[in-house]
This record gives C-alpha cells, structure tokens and sequence, in this order.
C-alpha cells in the first residue's frame, strides 16, 4: 500500500512540476490551464482532493470556474444560467432533450433508417423543433401566465392560475407540437396537417393532463421551487423517451406482421412512405415542458 502511495504522490508531483514550467512559458490558455492543474493537483482546489486533477480543472471549469469551486456543483450552474439567460438556457435545454429523445428511443426500439443508422432525420428535426420552436413558445406563454397572476397568492388565484395553464396554454403548446410534427412526418399541405391535429390533439392532451398535475403535485411537496425546472425537464424526457420507444416497437411489429404495409415500401427511418401518425410523436412530458 505504501509504495502505491509512493508512485501516486510521484506521478502527482510530476504533473504539477510539468503544469509549472508551462505555465511559465505560456501565459495564455495553456498556462492558465497547466496552472489550474498544478492547484488541483496539490489539493488546493476547494472541493477537491488533489487525486483527480485534470478531472477536477475539468468539472470546475464547467462548473462556473474556480470562484465556484467547492460551492456549487452541475446543477446550480445550469440554475444560474436558467436565471441569467432564461430563454437561450431553455432553448439549449429543450433542443438537447428532444434530439436526445428521439435518439435514444430509435436505439432502444432497433429503429433504423435505410442506411441502417439510428440517427435518422427525425433527431435534427425534433433538435430544431425543441429549440427554435417548443423553447421560445413555452418561454412566452408562462411569462404571461406569471405576470398575469403576479402578486397573486390566495388559493383561488392558484387553483385559477392551473386551469389557465390546462385549458389555455397546454392546448396552445399541443397544438403547436402536432403541427410540428406533421410537418416533419412529411406533411404537403394544410388538410393533412388539420388531420393529425385532429386525431391527436386529445391523446396529447390527457397525457398533459395526467402527468402535469402529479409532478406539479410531487415538487410542490418534496422540492424546493428553483428545481422544479430541472425535474419536469427529466421527467419529461423519460415520459417522452418511454412512450417514443414503445410507439415504435409497435409500428416496427406491425409492419413486420402485415410486410411493410401490404407491399409499400418502408420510408427513411422504417416506417411506410405515409404521413406519420400523431401517436408516432407523443408529447415531451407535463405541461409546460421548458
């Protein structure tokens, strides 16, 4: 054991003397980033302990920097940046999820595309949508929603403030989703984007409805009001993940069983050269999602 001590305490000390004489050379990125190993590596990074250093520079810098080092961790960062840039943190937030969603819920069905790849058109596109069109919308509507009951607390303004956000914002926001998502499925003009908006809109909403309520109920209970943010996001994302995978089990079997539709052949990512159903794009979690 002590010679394992001996050999960790030497590579330790050659690391740092190696960080010293760069730094020395270089006073740019290089220097500050040699210099930053050579703390940790001595331990005198706040929250470390010297065992890890490049890991602990790295963890740091991402962290919020040295002035946050030992204080906060990956998910006060994120809530500093959700309240300094609001709309650009969400917007990231909501692209990465539904990119990843789709991602993931094609590996996990074995939903290839006809290059046999899980990474289909859909994942930019759901990335997009997430971004530039899911992030700024929700954004906007519960600013609204906010001011609009601002200095608002008796239990009437709150039971009223959760129906506006079930009757109004979440039929606005499931609209918008399904319409996105008939565009994407491949949708020519505005009678076969009405019918997926049509078939869909109220499976979509019971699944707002049910899910909304339950975690609002659970963070209301069991989490302080800064995280709720980031446990709807998860939340979400496994919801979505969860019944993205199942749909497209479902179709994949389905196609198998009747010969890729009765003869047609299979569109880009498996499914028949048809417009996408609006279950094949179930909605990213409660209500609102970012």
């Amino acid at each position: 054991m002590s010679s394992i001590k001996i050999e960790r305490d030497t590579v330790q000390h050659t690391i740092t003397d190696a960080a010293k004489s760069v730094s020395k050379k270089d006073v740019g990125f290089v220097g500050s980033t040699a210099a930053a190993i050579a703390e940790a590596a001595h331990g005198d990074l706040p929250g470390t302990t010297g065992k890890h250093p490049i890991s602990a520079v790295v963890g740091t810098a991402l962290t919020g920097g040295r002035k946050n080092a030992g204080t906060k961790g990956y998910l006060a960062a994120y809530l500093r940046q959700l309240e300094t840039n609001p709309l650009r943190t969400k917007m990231l937030t909501a692209g990465t999820l539904a990119g990843a969603q789709e991602l993931i819920a094609s590996w996990l069905a074995k939903d290839r595309n006809k290059h046999g790849n899980y990474f289909t058109s859909r994942v930019p596109k759901m990335a997009t949508y997430g971004a530039l069109v899911s992030a700024p919308l929700g954004h906007f509507l519960i600013w609204l929603l906010q001011k609009t009951f601002s200095g608002r607390t008796s239990l009437r303004a709150k039971i009223l403030q959760i129906l506006v956000s079930n009757l109004i914002i979440a039929p606005i926001q499931n609209t918008v989703y399904l319409v996105a998502m008939a565009l994407i499925a491949g949708a020519k003009n505005f009678h076969q984007v009405k019918a997926t908006v049509k078939v869909g809109f109220w499976k979509v909403m019971k699944v707002s409805w049910i899910t909304s309520p339950l975690c609002l109920a659970f963070a209301q209970k069991f989490l302080p009001e800064h995280t709720w943010l980031p446990f709807f996001n998860l939340v979400s994302f496994i919801i979505g993940t969860y019944i993205n995978t199942i749909t497209k089990k479902k179709r994949l079997a389905a196609l198998r069983k009747k010969h890729f539709g009765e003869g047609r052949a299979p569109g880009p990512s498996g499914a028949p050269s048809t417009l996408g159903r609006p279950e094949d794009y179930p909605p990213l979690g409660p209500n609102p999602p970012y």
